[in-house]
């Protein structure tokens, strides 16, 4: 299918062909027919990217901060690379469509096949024959409203959202700085409400088109509307003033500040400068709101992703239901949309659809992609990539697919991959295949898809990388092991006991022949964990490990935290650390106590420590923290016993202390964590079919010691680590 794309570097727009998604359990599967252009926003975000690093580094002066932070802890050149990852990564464009149902997610109880839906949500909805919507951002279109007047529902949704925060009732006075595409709509809206409406902006067609909408006066200058203020306002001042316009300056705010009546509200929802005037606002007691989107729920991953409503009598306007209710004003004709299109393109000229908003040569205001009403079948899942790389021949070598595109693989094992000659990446795969698409072309894959089944039924694929979320490494492992292909899977083996046992049972059904199965710990290969673990190798007694891990806060709402996909911080991360305690002692853990720190922001997952006793009779203990400050190094190691001490800062350094001589280990290009050295022990492996690098065992016992930590801290007491305790989940 055909995908409109930004690039984040340069600006450049491109119509690529991509894989036709996959919806997930909560998702609609959509062919869209008609996709509004939201034309201040997305000029906005692509005139930004057509910045050079210099113009992106001054507009966003915040990530520089966050980048530079990394390049202190972690050197320049992986502060580059993950940046460059994130810049490559190209954008999908869009966020307001309509169109008809043809799939349904396995949780999707309130649509049909065949509906007429209106969509809404930025990476969702977006300017592609097909898209996969999260269903609460969907809503039925109602009989009378066609596809193109559905497709503004987002904007109408934004809109509806403003006049909710300003809490306008009937006849309030309002004022609305801005009359574009989303001024327009609020106008309407408004009035609708029963409002009186004043509008202003600098182009008259703008404002001739807003006095067509029911306002009742507009101007073009904010001399003239401060001098028309006392009249329209009934001499108090608007009860509330709406910023939709789209400017850096912070002149609206200042110009809402002094048209408002004392106690009345401001809502910005445009892209504004938001330095307060103090004594404004401050002599008039007003209420600022900074109105966000088309409502509750947008940006919570459980309501839009996750599938779960808010309960109507608690949240009775949610994204979903503003949306709702703007198409109901459509179909009863309160706010009309065709006068607002003033320019129409077939999907296939979407990018001169850009190149008039960008060249401002004509008049704009709303612009419209309409798309085929064929009802050809679905198109393949599967799509080959073209570029020179991809194009070699196999000669032997390892062919490999990659399931899951997002930023890990992206930025960190794939351009350690492609480095290995013996290697040919024949497919990747992603859901929503977009992802698939930039990694396929970007690293010289043959081909992308977004069904994990073409990377199995591939024969040229001896080798699955599974790079997906946390709560599918089980499933697909199974799945990719009993296809006959070996497998790497990126940490944890599983999320839950349940995975892990039947997991167990499978290659236990398989015995000695089954293909061989990686899990990506990868800090025990690392250059200086291999240098120090050689110092103490001569070292009989058992020894004392401390790791303590400097993790940073992952935002509430993030998947990790999210039990079907993500498992939480100690089965996602703080496995990386058993595995490296098993590694160092040469031993695998018997118990394991933790405690947790319990405050009001933070989860107590996030800040424990954590105490392990060896079977060899080693101990470890490791402080995970969310708590400190970023620019501090992440992680450091500490190794004591035979009269030696070990430490690893941050693997940058290693440093090994004995008899009171100190040898030193470098890494002078920045942080080495290990993922070149364990990719090529797979692969040399699998050449000369030696046993796999790690045992299954080990990787047993790391997750069985990760289920027994969260175990630990419901019951405050020393939990032991015995695969017996899968027994009661088979």
């Amino acid at each position: 299918m055909k995908q409109l794309l930004q690039n984040n570097r340069t600006g450049e727009l491109q119509l690529a062909e991509v894989p036709q998604p996959q919806p997930g359990p909560h998702d609609l599967l959509i062919r869209t027919r008609a996709s509004l252009v939201s034309v201040g926003t997305e000029k906005y975000l692509l005139e930004f990217a057509q910045k050079s690093l210099i113009g992106k580094a001054l507009a966003r002066p915040d990530l520089v901060r966050q980048v530079i932070a990394k390049a202190k802890t972690e050197g320049i050149q992986e502060a580059w690379r993950q940046s460059m990852a994130r810049l490559d990564a190209p954008t999908p464009v869009g966020y307001s469509s309509s169109g008809v149902v043809i799939s349904l997610g396995s949780q999707v109880r309130n649509f049909s096949l065949g509906d007429r839906v209106a969509c809404s949500g930025s990476g969702a909805a977006s300017h592609a024959e097909f898209a996969a919507v999260p269903a609460n951002l969907c809503v039925s279109i109602p009989d009378g409203v066609d596809f193109e007047s559905a497709a503004f529902s987002a904007l109408g949704g934004i809109a509806l959202e403003a006049v909710r925060m300003a809490k306008v009732t009937l006849g309030s006075r309002v004022c609305v700085l801005g009359l574009g595409l989303l001024g327009q709509l609020t106008v309407q809206l408004l009035r609708a409400s029963g409002c009186r409406v004043v509008g202003m902006d600098p182009d008259g067609s703008k404002t001739a088109m807003a006095s067509g909408s029911g306002a009742e006066a507009t101007t073009t200058s904010y001399q003239q509307l401060r001098m028309m203020t006392p009249i329209e306002s009934g001499f108090r001042g608007f009860d509330a003033v709406i910023i939709v316009a789209a400017t850096p300056s912070n002149e609206p705010l200042e110009q809402a500040a002094e048209i408002c009546r004392e106690r009345g509200r401001v809502v910005a929802t445009g892209l504004v400068g938001l330095d307060i005037p103090r004594k404004p606002f401050y002599d008039k007691e007003l209420e600022l709101i900074i109105s966000r989107a088309w409502g509750p729920g947008l940006y919570d991953s459980d309501y839009s992703s996750g599938g779960r409503d808010y309960p109507l009598p608690y949240a009775r306007w949610t994204a979903q239901r503003n949306l709702s209710a703007f198409l109901q004003q459509l179909s009863n004709r309160s706010v009309r949309v065709h006068d607002l299109i003033s320019h129409r393109f077939a999907y296939e000229q979407s990018l001169a659809a850009y190149d008039l908003i960008l060249s401002g040569r004509d008049p704009y205001m709303g612009v419209i992609l309409q798309y085929s009403s064929s009802s050809s079948p679905l198109k393949e899942t599967r799509v080959a990539v073209s570029s020179p790389s991809a194009n070699t021949a196999m000669r032997g070598k390892i062919g490999v697919g990659v399931a899951g595109a997002g930023l890990f693989a992206n930025g960190t094992l794939l351009p350690e991959l492609r480095k290995f000659k013996n290697v040919q990446l024949r497919g990747v795969s992603s859901r929503k295949g977009l992802s698939a698409q930039r990694v396929a072309t970007k690293f010289g894959f043959k081909y992308c898809t977004s069904d994990n089944q073409d990377l199995l039924s591939d024969p040229e694929v001896s080798l699955v990388l599974i790079l997906t979320r946390h709560g599918s490494h089980a499933a697909l492992i199974g799945e990719a092991l009993r296809a006959g292909k070996h497998v790497f899977v990126e940490k944890p083996l599983s999320t839950t006991p349940q995975q892990l046992a039947k997991l167990t049972v499978d290659l236990q059904i398989m015995n000695g022949g089954r293909p061989m199965l990686m899990v990506g710990f990868n800090r025990r290969f690392a250059p200086s964990t291999t240098w120090l673990k050689q110092k103490f190798a001569e070292i009989q007694e058992p020894l004392a490990v401390q790791c303590t891990i400097n993790a940073g806060v992952v935002p509430a709402g993030s998947w990790v935290y999210e039990p079907e996909q993500g498992g939480g911080r100690i089965i996602g991360e703080v496995c990386h650390f058993i595995d490296l305690v098993q590694y160092l002692t040469g031993s695998l853990p018997r118990s394991v106590y933790a405690q947790g720190l319990r405050a009001e922001h933070y989860q107590t997952s996030d800040n424990l420590s954590i105490t392990l006793k060896m079977s060899n009779g080693g101990i470890a203990s490791i402080t995970y923290v969310s708590g400190g400050d970023k620019s501090h190094p992440r992680e450091r190691i500490e190794v004591y016993g035979g009269g030696s001490v070990g430490i690893i800062d941050n693997f940058r350094r290693a440093t090994y202390i004995h008899a009171g001589r100190t040898q030193t280990y470098r890494q002078w290009l920045g942080v080495d964590r290990g993922h070149r050295a364990e990719l090529a022990s797979l692969l040399t492996a699998l050449e000369s079919g030696s046993p796999a690098p790690v045992s299954f065992e080990e990787y047993l016992y790391t997750t069985l010691a990760t289920f027994a930590v969260e175990e630990s801290l419901r019951q405050a007491a020393p939990v032991e680590v015995t695969p017996d305790s899968l027994l009661s989940f088979l």
